[in-house]
Order: C-alpha cells, then structure tokens, then sequence
C-alpha cells in the first residue's frame, strides 16, 4: 500500500505508466525543498566535516554558479572520479542544477576504462581527486575534456571560490537525462544508463515510500556512491527525506559498526557480504545499535545463518530485501514490512509504480509461478542508453519495457522470485541448473561465506558445475559439503567441483560477484570431486 497516490501518465514518446502524482518535477527542485525545510539540520558527515543542509546547499550552488559562467553550456556531461567525499555529492548535484549531466565514475577502474566513458559520454569536466591518479587517461587519451579539477590540489576549490549564489537554477525538463551511470560492463563495453528527473524524483520517492524514511533516518554511504545504489538508495533517498548520511570509504567491519554506534544508525542499504563481515567483527557485542531499523540489501540472497545472527544480535533490526538494476535508477521491488520471513526466498514486491512482466521467449506472459524473463517498465526505468540506439533495440521492447536477463517468477501474493541470468544457467545434459539455486544450498552450509556457482566445459555433458565458495581461512570440510548438497538438491545440480577461497570472491563496484573473472581463474585451492 502506497502512501502516496498515483496515476497513469504518458512519457518518452508513448510509454503508458504509473507516476506518483503529488512530486517534484525535478531532482534538484527535490532537494532544494528538503534543504530549505531542514536547512539547520545535518545532511552530511565525513571524517571531521559535517554539513548542514544549508552549508551543502550553499556548496552545490557555488559549483553550479562556476560552471554556469565557465563557458560549458547546458547539457554538457561533467563526469566525477571521486570516492565517497562530499565533494561527490557537490560535484553531481551541482552539475544537474547548472542544467547539465552528471556522469559519476567507479574510482577503481582503470585509465582505459576510464578514457572510454569520457570519449563515449563526451563529457567536457573531469572532477577527479588527484590530476594524476593511475585512473586517469594520458591527455591525449581524452582530448573533449577542456578542465580537470582535482580535489587534493585545490583547484576544485578555487573554481568554486569565485563563484556567488546562483540567480536561479537552471530548469529541466522531466524526460531530460540528468545524470550518466555506466554499466559494469561485465558482458562487454559498458553503456551509459540515461537517468532522468522522472526516474530519479520517482526512486527517491520510492525508498521514502517503501521505508518511510525521514528527517530522523541515519544512514552510512558504505557502498560506492558512483553506483546506483550508492547514488540512489543512500545518498539520494536520504538527502531528500532530510535524514543524514555518514560517508566513509572502503568497507571496514569496525569502522562501520563504530560510526553506527557513534552516529545513530537507522537505515542501511549493503551487499549481504558486509552483514556477514558485521556479524563476524568482535565489536558488534560492543556497539550500541539500538536506533537500527532497518538492513536493506540486494545483489545476492542472504544465507540463513546471516539470518539467524542478526536476529541473535540485532534483533529489532528487519531485514528488507531489494531488487534493481542501474537501468530501473535502482528499486524496482522492495520486502514490505514485517514480510521478510514468511517471504525470504523472494526480492519483494514491486514498487507501487513499478510493472513488472514475466515472459516466455515470445515475450509472452507466462502464469503465475512459471519462470520467465523479467521486463521492467515505469516512470523509474531510463529513457535508453547514451549514443547507443544498437543496445535501445536490444534491451528495451515495444512498450519500453527493460528486458532484465533475469529470470523468475512471480508467486501468488504478489511477490517477485529471482531464479537466475540467462547466462547464469548451467546446461548439464540437458538438464538446466540455476546457479542461484545452488549457490543459496552452499550458502547454508556453516562456514561458508559465500559462494558463486559457474559452469565448466565437459566433453561428455557439455557442461558441469564448478562451485567457488569463500570460507574467509577458517577450513571447511569438503565431504561434509557435498553430503549437505546431496541432501538438498537433486543429484544432478550437486556441484561437480568445489573451490575454496579464503580470500573473497571477486566483486563489482556494485557488490555483485563477478564470474566473469571467476572463470577465468585457474584452480589454486583445494576441490571435492
């Protein structure tokens, strides 16, 4: 049930969808109201700074105001290779209200890949934090950007001191692209997710909806904020409910659980890997986590003995569930409250704005339970891919709807089952396995952190089942694994291999595991036949 009342609107040329009616027609308006209700409150907590909504207001406008009058016309992109600073935030949301398109970068990928997003996007600014970091391309590797303003040399700050209040903001339009945000990439060259005012007024919204969030939520930015759900489900859901978000750098156990007691922690959006890594800290006993409401996660499902420690040690903490792409601007389906263990096998239910379709490979609609593609469709799915109409053809259908690759169903009461990627499914003899299944088994073993799941050439099935698992050095028994897998899945799908790693498995920016690199790694560990 939605607190907030919608209707059927028509956008981007022809797409049919549901839209809140009472919103902010654009981000930027979004936050300069929550900014001016709450301007003496904090928004913003880094190391030693801490800004008040006015103090960050102020700042974000003195960068707009600069690059209004730096000669870099109206929807030129500014891309920002910056960690989790609040210079960040200054830099994207200053880009949108100077009427231009911000273009967050992942900090730790690598010069060509960076030169690549650049030349694609076209982007003309770079705020970066050091002019000469390994990320970034030779000049002549990015030859459209006219200025690169380095946070650790002062430059940023000197372009911003000149600048004074802005006159008015630039206004845009709903449909207009405000923001780039390339995918992983793990597939092939990235494409740029063009992220709109209608999709990202509408995801902010949906976390306020979904998780009542407001001015007393505290947050911690521990996942990257150059992806979705960093930009979207924390910073953005937060900074426009009027709540604070605490910002810190590298995931660290400690450190987070620290800030929590110290900051008030209420709200978190984290990969089920970092709950783990909480519930395994020594500090947890210590830490005073009595405001913690709610641990929303995605990427991955989350073992039953994570489940079971968090309900031993945090136990007025609800764990929610949620399911989204950097394509749907983040939260496509969320875990109602008080749903999660009568419904912990699902991602939730879709958003009150949110269509979700399951097809078969006909793009037609599959029953109730059946496992089909996922087409996505709503206000919060982008408009398409920057410069790309090749990928738009791909990815989108008819009606605009984004084909996911996911596969699942939708079960009776409405709620949304992921059952796979299409790549992700193993053909063994013509029996198909989903990865996922098995790597939620392996999961439920005690000891085991994590696992992934990928297949492996076979000259007499064609394809086997190689399991990886994480055990973070503390030693596992093989032969105990694999009866714990015999005893749970039919035989067929029991892995075929299993490699065990005591380093974690290997993650995107977004905390989804990579098998790509998985892959192609050759085996070091020990393995069960």
């Amino acid at each position: 049930m939605s607190r907030f009342n919608l209707q059927t609107e028509t956008h981007f040329g022809g797409r049919e969808i549901r839209c809140y009616v009472n919103r902010s027609a654009t981000l930027d308006g979004l936050f300069r109201a929550t900014a001016a209700a709450h301007a003496g409150r904090e928004a913003l907590v880094c190391d030693d700074t801490r800004l008040t909504y006015a103090e960050l207001d102020a700042r974000i406008d003195r960068f707009a105001t600069a690059l209004s009058g730096s000669g870099v016309a109206r929807g030129a992109r500014i891309a920002v290779l910056l960690d989790n600073v609040p210079e960040f935030i200054v830099a994207v949301l200053g880009a949108i209200r100077a009427g231009m398109i911000a273009v967050p970068m992942n900090v730790r990928q690598a010069a060509r890949e960076t030169a690549f997003v650049l030349g694609q996007s076209g982007a003309e600014v770079l705020v970066c934090a050091d002019a000469a970091a390994p990320q970034l391309p030779q000049t002549g590797d990015m030859p459209g950007v006219r200025r690169v303003l380095a946070v650790d040399d002062g430059s940023f700050d000197r372009f911003c001191e000149v600048a004074g209040p802005m006159a008015a903001p630039v206004e845009t339009g709903e449909e207009d692209c405000i923001c780039l945000l390339y995918t992983s990439g793990t597939t092939g060259r990235p494409k740029g997710a063009m992220l709109t005012n209608l999709g990202m007024v509408h995801s902010a919204m949906g976390f306020h909806d979904a998780f009542a969030l407001d001015e007393e939520d505290v947050t911690i930015l521990s996942v990257p904020a150059s992806h979705v759900t960093g930009l979207e489900a924390v910073l953005l859901a937060v900074l426009t409910s009027g709540g604070k978000v605490v910002m810190t750098g590298k995931f660290r156990a400690a450190t987070f659980l620290e800030l929590a007691d110290r900051e008030g922690l209420t709200y978190a959006m984290m990969v089920p890997a970092m709950y783990n890594l909480c519930l395994l800290e020594p500090a947890l006993a210590h830490a005073d986590l009595g405001r913690w409401r709610i641990a929303a996660f995605g990427g991955a499902p989350m073992p039953p003995s994570s489940i079971e420690r968090m309900a031993k040690f945090i136990p007025h903490t609800e764990l929610r569930n949620t399911y989204g792409a950097t394509e749907t601007t983040s939260p496509t389906s969320t875990m109602p409250e008080g749903a999660f263990h009568d419904h912990a096998e699902s991602v939730g239910r879709p958003l009150p704005y949110a269509d979700v379709s399951v097809v078969d490979d006909a793009g037609q609609p599959v029953a109730v339970g059946v496992i089909g593609e996922i087409l996505i469709g709503g206000p919060m799915v982008v408009r398409g891919y920057w410069d790309n109409p090749d990928a738009d053809a791909k990815e989108f259908d008819p009606r605009g709807r984004w084909k996911s690759g996911d596969l699942g169903f939708l079960d009776e009461a409405g709620f949304l089952h992921i059952a796979d990627r299409r790549k992700d499914i193993v053909n063994r003899g013509g029996y198909k396995i989903y990865c996922i299944e098995v790597e939620a088994i392996l999961s439920q073993f005690d000891g085991v952190l994590e696992a992934a799941v990928v297949a492996m050439p076979d000259p007499v099935l064609g394809e086997k089942t190689l399991a990886f698992v994480h055990t973070g050095g503390a030693g596992i028994d093989l032969e105990a694994l694999s009866d714990h897998a015999r005893r749970n899945l039919s035989s067929y799908k029991v892995p075929d291999r299993v490699i065990v790693s005591d380093d974690p498995l290997p993650r995107n920016a977004n905390g989804k595991i990579v098998k790509a690199e998985l892959r192609t790694q050759v085996p070091v560990a020990s393995a069960a036949p």
